[in-house]
């Protein structure tokens, strides 16, 4: 297992950690790993998405507010719009959290 990165890890380096962890190559871990972004992508589009074991992926809409510029202290309106929540799961998070 990785120690844990100072940074987030790149896309290369969680496809050769996967590939390494399961005895795999990395041309298929990537293939695979693609292909889960452009699944979760999709689906997550037309309602929520469970991946299990790892989390679930809804679009909420956030109401309008009024915020303030931090730059300058003036009210504003900021409108509503639409943004991703993910969750994690149980098992994720107990194995954070440990």
């Amino acid at each position: 297992m990785p120690k844990a990165p100072k940074k987030p890890m790149t896309k290369a380096e969680i496809v050769e950690a996967v590939a390494k962890e399961a005895g795999t190559t990395k041309v298929t871990v990537e293939t695979v790993y693609n292909a889960l972004v452009t699944v979760t992508g999709k689906c997550a589009k037309k309602g929520p998405f469970t991946l299990p074991g790892l989390g679930k992926f809804t679009v909420v809409t956030r109401s309008a507010r009024t915020g303030r510029n931090p730059r300058t202290g003036e009210e504003m309106k900021i409108p509503a719009k639409k943004a991703v929540k993910f969750t994690l799961s149980k098992n994720i998070k107990d194995k954070i959290l440990d």
